[in-house]
């Protein structure tokens, strides 16, 4: 049977990420009603109705996966790459169970969502970091897997305050945040490290490279729910932007390359950036305007990209085999 006919064994678990990226979206157009009234409740709505019908679809399908190919899941559990993209559904089910809270909607709802994805996220981190003591050869963590994708199993912890303080377990939401508050500039450390070694990772990873927008950017507002000052969340707010103005040096090879899962990488880090400035906007000054722009230029970027998804699922470009390169070394001088 050809790969083309069994798209279902290329489901990665990455499509999550979309996920991530529609729900972060309905949390920042929730945090913009105070400047844009009730359309702004509308909107996220209809965002927050996506993001929960994206993750049953995928859900549901990951489960046939499982059942139909269990050797294709196995193969991205040890991939040196894809390896990370697992904690992209731990990473939606707290986000889901945030927007419940915010909605309104039924707390044992909200509670089950948000301690069955803060307890994956833990096991997740706790078996991607679980890595670094194997050896190279017995498939431990490698040059190649050191990647923006390890921000999220590592520091996608500090995602919990979001829907925990809420929901009563404010001690619980603290320890899990300075989890990966702890992580985060480990990771970004041994980023830097991988680019001065071996190079920046590769051009369909490129995309990628906008997660390291999202730490800053949640941290701001997961400390702020925390009950930390007005002050930190300006802090972090300056370095997500900072961090944003630094990848985006990469934007012309980003949009040169094929489209591709790693392009949504780029959804949830804008979405949490709109939402932190939404929030400070409440203050007044500037990002009463600069909020709102941030915003509708998140929503188009996901909109853009959720285009470019069912384009490519027409066209058979997406859930299809990924190609690989071959590293050869070069022939020393003298030799043919």
């Amino acid at each position: 049977m050809s790969n083309q006919k069994t798209p279902l064994k290329h489901l990665s678990p990455g499509w999550f990420s979309a996920v991530m990226g529609w729900a972060g979206l309905a949390l920042a157009w929730l945090r913009a009603g105070p400047l844009m009234g009730d359309m702004a409740g509308a909107l996220a709505l209809v965002a927050g109705a996506v993001a929960t019908l994206g993750f049953l679809l995928l859900a549901g399908a990951s489960v046939m996966r499982l059942q139909r190919y269990p050797e294709a899941v196995q193969a991205d559990l040890t991939h040196p790459v894809r390896y990370g993209f697992v904690a992209t559904f731990p990473a939606a089910l707290i986000l889901l169970a945030s927007l419940a809270v915010a909605l309104g909607g039924p707390e044992l709802w909200s509670e089950t969502l948000w301690w069955a994805g803060c307890t994956l996220q833990l096991v997740v981190t706790l078996w991607v970091l679980g890595r670094v003591w194997l050896g190279h050869q017995a498939g431990g963590l490698q040059w190649p897997g050191v990647t923006p994708l390890l921000i999220v199993p590592a520091v996608g912890n500090v995602l919990a305050p979001l829907a925990g303080v809420s929901l009563g377990h404010g001690d619980f939401a603290a320890a899990q945040f300075g989890i990966g508050l702890f992580l985060w500039p480990l990771v970004t450390a041994l980023l830097l490290v991988r680019v001065a070694n071996v190079g920046l990772w590769p051009e369909r990873m490129l995309p990628a490279s906008f997660v390291l927008v999202a730490p800053p950017a949640v941290i701001g507002l997961s400390a702020m729910q925390l009950g930390a000052p007005v002050l930190l969340g300006w802090m972090c707010w300056g370095i997500a932007v900072f961090t944003l103005l630094w990848v985006g040096r990469l934007l012309r090879r980003v949009a040169a390359a094929p489209f591709g899962l790693a392009h949504w990488s780029m959804s949830f880090p804008l979405a949490a950036l709109s939402g932190l400035t939404l929030t400070l906007a409440a203050n007044g000054g500037l990002l009463k305007v600069l909020g709102p722009a941030v915003l509708a230029l998140t929503s188009l970027v996901i909109l853009a990209l959720t285009l470019a998804t069912w384009r490519g699922l027409r066209a058979g470009t997406l859930l299809a085999p990924e190609t690989v390169a071959v590293i050869t070394k070069e022939a020393a001088p003298g030799q043919a």
